[in-house]
């Protein structure tokens, strides 16, 4: 029947199960698709692109007819022209859009009729590979141009593959955020500002010599470049086009800036700093920095390493000299979506502004922007360059007034810095609570890992039984795929796939290729993953989720702020200090972590998720009738509870040899039980994973920041406890207060602040009666701060009392 034909068909009906067929995502897998499920849920390649738009991206698995008039339509608003090529294949344009992460669209072949779906991935442009941008060749040159000494032909390059074009046209773009900062008109936009190459060969190179320009044009001092084909008009939004990143537009400004650059930033530089008095000072809700390289690396729940600033990949710290490695918060701060940025020198402490130009800075628009993004300062990498790059260019780089800039921009120190606490699940599997107690637990099934009601977070796992090298089963179970969400977040699983290590990411029981982009913004949460065998999830709430691929199984790392304390429960245990009520079943009941493995294994099954709660993708027979129909804790399956040492096993004396230290029990359970040697390694490298992050995430005490004496200097740039910093004078001056002081435990500096004083600073007041009552004032307070120093100094070598020749009661009375 007519009807019968139209519930089988997925025009219009992407993502839904319907009574014949599926529309849904898991079809392929489950091997249900509607017969045009691939015409109409839409795949495509390339699947992500820059936020600024120009990709030309494939419609995969349909052809469709040379003649007809493709048009592309995203959010259901933003509308950009396609193409049929030769072939039948379609092709889609990806707009400029002001925000990051999966972005939905539709196509039509008459322009009315939006019946086909699919999703695009915005990428934030800093984040892109350099093979689809347009490259500024000698990026210094391009961003210094016209300041002392600096001048020439700029050169740009890009792949001419990219442009559908024989020919084409060379524009520069302005951005500019404009309106009431914090309003409701306060808005973000691109500009096409004028052609600086018009019809020019499409063969990946373009080389000009920049003239300044004139007002208005000139008010524009940040943009991007852009090559697009030379039919289209000038400025033509939506096309097919390559971006070069955001930078300093010095080639482009006005003949003032060449006769004096310095000059000319101080007064852009003084405006902006009576701007930034003028609205909300963010800095009081910005997280603080972790103190201690090792402890920004470890917290992944709430810092990322900043792509500008990378150990892994050269420590190419451009505008952070002297730092190694720096990071970002992840999330933006509640009220004004502001950002944090830690860097660290190569001993792994904190990099100051206060004590270097390249320490690091907090930031007025979050680099990475902030959901919902779309508007300032949330817009991905373009509010940050405008509130806190230029303005970085006016006070610090074009001119040498930084003193302006870090007065607004100084580094947090890590005085309020709370490391999170962490719990793992390892092997075949244990668990190490957040308190730290450890635990075997070997069911088969779907359990509740950690849930917390306070903060909407539910982590689930399930595991399945474990197979011997020769396919037999093992009476022993591993982690087999992890489920979670936060609030009214996307649902993201990882699980294992049949590739050694190798993890799959699924959103919403949708597969996420990182074949592209290997940072992802989704609803409510973050995903991250550079290689197959890791991903880490972060949420708003600063909760991490870590799942590494090792050896075969499985490893998980959760990560939660302290505000998280007596807000979890579940087989991670409870989170309060007291490792002794850990084991708490869901109704509450206690039992010890010295108990049988029996005992243990009953409180295990009673964490067992319902169908109703389940965030688990069922996208196979086995999964449907293992987990699905199946029960959520097997009570069918009973495990190994212990392995018996036999000195006759020829794998005892490997594996005693092998297990020794942190993780030695474990690893011979895991070894012996599964008769590898390689799971009982993976096992114990993993649990020495641990406890080295554990280490990393100890408190360390801070004192914060000492300034150097007015007219002085100070030695030492660690704040930590056990820190020394001493003070010295310059010619002619004499420290008063302490020579030295220590960082100790309570978080205070020892001693007494230090000042330098001038040797003669009294003896212009000596012309007066006035100056003489003040000379005899000073001089009595000299003399009992001098003898209070004396009877002080059996308790403190601190106190620093030699002054230069000359001063004292003795000098001041002969000049």
């Amino acid at each position: 029947s007519v009807g019968r034909n139209l519930a089988q068909s997925c025009e219009g009906r992407c993502g839904e199960k319907l009574a014949v067929c599926s529309c849904h995502s898991t079809c392929d897998a489950l091997m249900d698709c509607c017969v045009d499920f691939k015409e109409f849920c839409l795949e495509i390649s390339p699947h992500s692109g820059s936020l600024l738009g120009g990709t030309d991206f494939r419609i995969l698995n349909v052809v469709f007819d040379p003649s007809a008039t493709l048009t592309c339509r995203f959010k259901s608003e933003i509308v950009t022209q396609g193409f049929v090529d030769v072939d039948g294949v379609g092709h889609c344009v990806s707009p400029m859009l002001f925000e990051s992460g999966w972005i939905p669209f539709e196509v039509s072949t008459d322009g009315v009729n939006y019946n086909r779906a699919g999703r695009w991935l915005s990428a934030h442009h800093s984040k892109l590979d350099v093979a689809f941008k347009l490259l500024l060749v000698n990026g210094t040159q391009w961003q210094y141009y016209g300041t002392p000494g600096v001048g020439g032909v700029l050169l740009m390059v890009w792949n001419a593959s990219l442009i559908n074009a024989e020919r084409v046209n060379v524009e520069l773009w302005g951005y500019e955020e404009t309106g009431e900062p914090y309003s409701e008109h306060w808005q973000a936009d691109w500009t096409y500002l004028y052609t600086v190459g018009k019809d020019v060969l499409n063969n990946g190179a373009f080389s000009f010599t920049p003239k300044p320009t004139e007002v208005p044009l000139s008010n524009w001092h940040m943009g991007s470049m852009r090559v697009s084909p030379s039919t289209k008009p000038d400025g033509a939004q939506n096309v097919n086009a390559l971006w070069s990143g955001a930078h300093a537009l010095a080639y482009h400004l006005e003949e003032a800036f060449r006769r004096d650059s310095a000059g000319w930033a101080l007064g852009k530089c003084i405006l902006w700093d009576e701007e930034e008095k003028r609205i909300p000072n963010f800095l009081s809700e910005i997280i603080d920095c972790p103190c201690t390289l090792a402890q920004a690396r470890a917290d992944t729940g709430r810092f990322h390493t900043d792509y500008g600033c990378d150990i892994e990949k050269g420590s190419v710290c451009t505008y952070h000299p002297g730092a190694v490695h720096c990071v970002r918060a992840i999330q933006g701060s509640p009220a004004y979506a502001a950002g944090q940025q830690c860097c660290y020198d190569s001993t792994g402490a904190q990099v100051l502004t206060g004590d270097s130009i390249g320490g690091s800075t907090p930031d007025r628009g979050h680099d990475w922007g902030a959901p919902p993004y779309q508007k300032p300062p949330r817009i991905p990498g373009f509010s940050h360059w405008k509130y806190d790059v230029i303005t970085f260019y006016y006070c610090c780089l074009w001119s040498d007034n930084c003193d302006y800039y870090f007065t607004h921009r100084p580094s947090s120190d890590c005085r309020t810095y709370q490391p999170p606490k962490a719990a793992s699940v390892l092997g075949d599997p244990h668990f190490i609570t957040f308190d730290g107690a450890t635990y075997t637990f070997n069911g088969k099934g779907e359990y509740v890992l950690l849930q917390s009601a306070a903060w909407s977070l539910s982590v689930q796992g399930r595991t399945g039984p474990m197979k011997s090298e020769n396919g037999s089963v093992i009476m022993a179970t591993r982690l087999s795929s992890v489920a979670m969400k936060e609030m009214d977040s996307d649902v993201i699983e990882v699980r294992l796939t049949d590739r050694l290590d190798h993890l799959q990411v699924l959103m919403n029981q949708e597969e996420l290729s990182f074949s592209e982009q290997s940072w992802m913004d989704l609803k409510g949460v973050f995903v991250f993953s550079a290689v197959p065998q890791n991903v880490t999830v972060m949420f708003p709430s600063g909760a991490g989720v870590e799942v590494r691929g090792r050896g075969g199984v499985m490893a998980l790392t959760v990560l939660l702020p302290l505000e998280f304390n007596n807000h979890t429960q579940g087989l991670l245990g409870k989170m309060n200090d007291n490792p002794a009520d850990d084991l708490t079943s869901s109704d509450g009941v206690i039992t010890p972590a010295n108990s049988s493995p029996q005992d243990i294994f009953t409180f295990g099954a009673g964490w067992a998720v319902s169908n109703e709660s389940s965030l688990f993708t069922y996208d196979s027979q086995l999964l449907l009738n293992e987990y699905h129909f199946g029960p959520k804790h097997d009570p069918s399956f009973i495990p190994s509870f212990s392995v018996t040492e036999d000195p006759s096993d020829t794998l005892l004396e490997p594996t005693l040899r092998m297990c020794s230290g942190v993780g030695a029990e474990f690893c011979k359970y895991d070894a012996l039980i599964s008769r590898s040697l390689e799971l009982g390694n993976s096992t114990l490298l993993t649990q020495r994973s641990h406890a080295a992050t554990m280490q990393d995430l100890q408190l360390v005490v801070s004192c914060g920041w000492l300034q150097p004496p007015r007219r002085g200097h100070k030695e030492g740039t660690l704040y930590l406890q056990g820190a020394k910093i001493s003070f010295s004078c310059d010619h002619g001056y004499c420290l008063h207060g302490s020579q030295e002081r220590v960082c100790q435990e309570d978080g205070q500096w020892s001693g007494n602040d230090t000042h330098c004083v001038s040797d003669n600073i009294l003896g212009i007041a000596l012309g007066s009666a006035a100056a003489v009552l003040t000379l005899i004032i000073m001089v009595v307070a000299i003399v009992l701060h001098s003898k209070k120093q004396k009877s002080e100094k059996t308790h403190s070598n601190n106190v620093h009392e030699r002054c230069s020749a000359g001063f004292g009661v003795r000098g001041l009375m002969s000049k």
